[in-house]
């Protein structure tokens, strides 16, 4: 009987290879356009160099890496045909380097950036 960990484990490798199945989706013709554009922003996101929410934010940390992240998959996942995510996945499992998002990278620096405009706007008001 597989340990919890032994589960985990292999639970993250899935979320990995689907990761890329679903940049490999984006850009494959063959995925209809609504699962194309949830792949791109699923993708972008979960392939960004940084997160939303930093790691070492006690508890919401890691809410990205263990909620939204596999949420987004699991709608880009029902979106596509299961003969073409079988495939993208077959294809996910021989890329030998995880990619990285530089799209995702820059929505998120702005993101950032618009949160630190707003709070500096919000706190020389308040003087």
């Amino acid at each position: 009987m597989a340990s919890a960990l032994d589960r985990a484990k292999q639970w993250a490798r899935s979320i990995k290879r689907d990761v890329i199945a679903i940049w490999l989706a984006a850009k494959d013709s063959r995925t209809p356009w609504t699962a194309r554009i949830l792949a791109t922003c699923v993708a972008a996101y979960a392939l960004s160099p940084i997160d939303l929410i930093p790691d070492f934010v006690p508890v919401l940390g890691y809410l990205d890496d263990l909620l939204i992240v596999p949420l987004g998959i699991l709608a880009v996942v029902k979106l596509i045909p299961p003969p073409l995510m079988a495939e993208l996945r077959a294809a996910a499992t021989l890329v030998a380097a995880k990619p990285v998002s530089r799209v995702g990278l820059a929505l998120v620096m702005l993101l950032w950036l618009l949160a630190t405009i707003w709070l500096v706007a919000m706190f020389t008001n308040l003087l």
